[in-house]
């Protein structure tokens, strides 16, 4: 996700919460929670009990013993029970990043590799290196990575707010540029990718990294209409790109044959495209529609998600799978996420004791959620059995064991 417009509205008829970066809402949030925050402040949550469940837990004491099942894992129907496993709490493994984002599990090596956007590094997660797990550094400049996935063949797939492109790693250590422009124009910032089953590479194209924290800003333009910023002070990047001007957002595919790079859906079919994942069967594309960059044009994202059927290759009857709404709240998705039921795992961004993540049933019925005491960026299904919950969610890396595994490739 990234930087919201400012000003507060409507979108649809219902209540917006623009006017707060995502960052923001991190410290922003505490008159919106429906209790006062005891210990630390909203933004942080090394220590001091959460407001979430009674008796308060206290994510900075990892040997605390929690009462189960998890009282901050909510059933909201019978049919949540099919993937829920009760007998695991909530694990908060690792705190210390800028912003994670980006969750993918390597199969080959068992391991979690995430990015943090704002530091531009890549992390690697061991799930088997001690009771917590060890994280460890797994590449030192990754040009604003955010999301990840492994190709068929086991290949790394990034997306570079940075350098504003998606390249996927090869065997041999080698890199190869699968789409840096449309149409003559430089992309945004990549943002999320998934690997399809027909063997080609989706990825959401918003303008969430077109600034200075998590990308470059652009020479000029709506995001930087009086030219105070200046994308060219970094020297280690100043030589690999120029002048750059935002562009619609798109959703992209790249032919996994030919590499052709080609727009499926515009701005005026999901505005502030973000997280993305197909069906189990690959029928239906979702699309999740997050908050509005700087210098965003209408039509401005809905902050629902978004369905699409897919039919020979293309989306398309696109319709509003959910409006996000929680508790009369608008909330924002981010990223996404199918289990092998066909059910949809959707991070969520708002006030606290609403935040964290959203199980949505195939036909749109929310039957779960996680409260956290962070929004969840994104996250993925991993662990040998594809079974375990990985939650990227501001500075802090959360897991949950289920009762599921998760579909097709992180």
């Amino acid at each position: 996700m990234g930087e919201l417009t400012s000003g507060r509205g409507k979108v649809h008829g219902r209540p917006s919460l623009t006017g707060l970066s995502r960052r923001g809402l991190l410290g922003g949030l505490a008159g919106l929670a429906a209790a006062p925050v005891a210990g630390r402040a909203i933004g942080s949550i090394a220590s001091g009990p959460s407001v979430m469940s009674s008796p308060p837990r206290s994510w900075g004491a990892e040997d605390t013993p929690v009462n189960l099942p998890d009282p901050d894992v909510l059933a909201l129907d019978p049919s949540f029970g099919l993937v829920n496993y009760g007998n695991s709490p909530l694990r908060r493994l690792w705190q210390g990043g800028g912003w994670l984002e980006g969750p993918a599990w390597c199969t080959v090596g068992r391991f979690l590799l995430l990015s943090d956007t704002i530091t531009s590094r890549q992390y690697r997660y061991d799930p088997e290196d001690g009771p917590q797990g060890h994280m460890s550094l797994y590449r030192r400049e990754s040009f604003n990575a955010n999301g990840n996935t492994f190709d068929a063949e086991g290949r790394l797939v990034t997306c570079e707010h940075g350098m504003r492109r998606v390249i996927r790693w090869e065997h041999d250590g080698s890199v190869t540029v699968l789409a840096d422009h449309y149409r003559g124009r430089t992309l945004n910032s990549p943002n999320d990718v998934v690997a399809a089953p027909d063997g080609s590479i989706w990825f959401t194209d918003p303008a969430y990294g077109d600034g200075v924290v998590e990308g470059h800003a652009d020479v000029d333009g709506a995001a930087n209409p009086q030219r105070h910023l200046n994308p060219h002070l970094d020297a280690e990047l100043t030589t690999q790109y120029g002048g750059l001007r935002r562009q619609e957002d798109h959703t992209f595919r790249v032919d996994g044959r030919t590499g052709k790079v080609e727009a499926m859906l515009s701005q005026h079919d999901v505005a502030g495209p973000n997280g993305l994942c197909f069906s189990p069967d690959g029928t239906k594309l979702y699309v999740a529609s997050s908050g509005a960059a700087p210098g965003s044009q209408p039509p401005l994202p809905d902050h629902g998600i978004h369905v699409f059927d897919m039919r020979q290759g293309r989306p398309v009857n696109g319709r509003l799978f959910t409006d996000f709404t929680l508790a009369g709240r608008a909330m924002r998705p981010d990223g996404i996420r199918a289990d092998v039921e066909g059910n949809l795992w959707c991070g969520a961004w708002g006030p606290l004791g609403l935040c964290g993540v959203f199980i949505y049933s195939p036909h749109g019925q929310m039957i779960g959620r996680i409260r956290l005491p962070v929004g969840c960026s994104n996250l993925t299904f991993g662990g040998p059995k594809r079974n375990v919950l990985y939650m990227c969610c501001g500075t802090a890396l959360f897991s949950l064991i289920t009762a599921t595994q998760g579909a097709g490739r992180s």
